[in-house]
């Protein structure tokens, strides 16, 4: 599947990847209606709360480290700001880096805005974010209001942007555009795939971009490509504009998470000829095995790879023995993003754990190269066939699900589904870090940080006894999809 870099927006996930937000079936059935283009999505007649796509391109802008975000809302769409500026903080504390908040202005759009345009606020906005933090970039992200009202982002900033003299860049993320809150990365990818990144004046062989959220496990990272004679390029979080400008320079692009890598990796390779690595994610044995040898037959280091793996495996394997009998007859109930929803249901069962429900909460049908996530094309080729939902993030199901089934563990990526679990007296994990479980050694450590939440449940226990939750006995009574209507034609 192209990506369309002459328009001015990203089509959204719905549009350009057929993305589902209902469905609830198995692995394999999931993924045979994929490959005969019959997978339909299932609305809700209900639906409790999700996120939304705005708060996504704008987290991830927001920490450029010399670029600056004019959020174009009512200032409740700048709400995020909380979450980002916490992120923002613990990223620079783990690089030791001075402590400063996002650089995020919002315009304040109200009634009046709405009724009269809100071009004088955002062109006040751009100039008070250039004279503020004195950018090398300046996005826009836009809201519904801002949309709705049909207030010219593009005009206005063109206008600005040739009158400060740097890029002045629209992000179209309002939430109405999308159910899929992923989009809001593609949108923020298109931008800086269309207005940042420059035609390379060089190649650096050496060179890889490294995709990640965060990016905390950098030293782990640098380590394992250092044996190949490779040093990683990390982004978009804590990078410059400049270095992000020359990202089409590098020799290959890897990524942390596929929902998160597949437009901006695909895109370069489109655009620039920089080769995207389509692989499982590296969490894991398996998901290392195929993201390392992915990189190398791109890189031509197969046989440094394959030796690398070879020792590596052998260091783990007594450590990962007694983990998986500790954990042996345990079960699970996962609930992430979509492509660490379907890896880490494989890496729970290399830890010996049994996940008897896995939820993600979208579902690509293709990423945009043309192929069915990887993951979930390896799930569906194992011989149990793992029971899963697609959700977006709809906690009354979530709830309900685990009353029924009654798992050993619940693991999940976001806090919000994560407190309630352990409320019914369930032990969760969140992972919080999308490095949890990278590599051969991030296995092990998940392993351990499992045993030691199974080992000492007290607080789950004594929560779960005097904690009333938001639920009746209805609705656990009633099928978890009750409100899953039928496929949409």
């Amino acid at each position: 599947m192209s990506i369309n870099i002459k328009r001015i927006e990203a089509v959204n996930r719905e549009s350009r990847l057929g993305a589902i937000t209902g469905y609830t079936g198995t692995v394999k059935d999931l993924v045979k209606k994929a490959k005969s283009g019959c997978l339909k999505n299932k609305e809700r007649c209900f639906s409790q709360a999700t996120n939304c796509s705005s708060g996504c391109a704008q987290g991830y802008l927001s920490r450029i480290m010399d670029a600056a975000i004019v959020n174009h809302g009512a200032r409740g769409c700048s709400a995020d700001v909380i979450g980002e500026n916490t992120n923002f903080q613990w990223g620079q504390n783990i690089r030791n880096l001075e402590k400063r908040n996002v650089n995020v202005i919002n315009t304040n759009m109200t009634e009046e805005t709405t009724v009269f345009g809100g071009r004088s606020k955002l062109r006040n906005g751009i100039r008070e974010a250039y004279k503020r933090f004195n950018p090398k970039a300046i996005f826009i992200t836009t809201s519904c209001a801002s949309a709705i009202i049909g207030d010219d982002i593009k005009s206005i900033a063109d206008e600005i942007e040739a009158e400060i003299n740097i890029p002045v860049v629209p992000v179209f993320c309002e939430g109405f555009r999308s159910k899929i809150w992923a989009t809001g990365f593609d949108s923020a990818f298109h931008a800086l795939l269309t207005r940042i990144v420059k035609p390379p004046k060089e190649k650096h062989p050496e060179i890889i971009n490294m995709l990640t959220f965060n990016g905390s496990g950098r030293d782990y990272v640098i380590e394992i490509l250092a044996n190949f004679g490779l040093v990683p390029k990390f982004g978009v979080p804590f990078s410059t504009i400049d270095e992000i400008s020359k990202m089409s320079e590098s020799a290959a692009t890897i990524s942390i998470c596929g929902t998160l890598g597949s437009y901006f990796g695909n895109g370069l390779e489109q655009k620039y000829g920089v080769p995207y690595v389509k692989s499982l994610q590296p969490h894991g044995i398996a998901g290392m095995d195929s993201w390392l040898r992915g990189l190398g037959k791109v890189v031509g280091k197969e046989n440094e790879v394959e030796e690398y793996i070879k020792k590596e495996k052998e260091k783990i394997a007594p450590e990962l023995k007694e983990i998986r009998e500790k954990l042996k007859g345990k079960t699970a109930v996962v609930g992430m993003g979509p492509s660490f929803s379907h890896n880490y249901i494989r890496v729970l069962n290399e830890l010996g754990i049994k996940v008897v429900w896995g939820a993600s909460w979208h579902f690509d049908q293709q990423y945009d190269h043309g192929s069915i996530p990887e993951s979930s094309i390896e799930l569906s080729e194992k011989e149990y066939d793992v029971p899963i939902s697609v959700c977006d993030q709809q906690n009354f199901e979530i709830l309900n699900l685990l009353n029924k089934l009654k798992p050993d563990l619940y693991i999940s990526r976001h806090p919000g589904t994560t407190v309630w679990p352990t409320k019914m007296g369930i032990p969760s994990v969140m992972v919080a870090d999308e490095f949890s479980a990278f590599g051969y050694k991030g296995i092990i450590d998940l392993g351990y940080r499992i045993i030691d939440t199974l080992a000492n449940n007290n607080l789950a226990l004594s929560l779960s006894k005097r904690v009333k939750l938001p639920y009746t006995s209805w609705w656990f009574e009633q099928d978890t999809f009750k409100f899953l209507e039928e496929e949409v034609k």
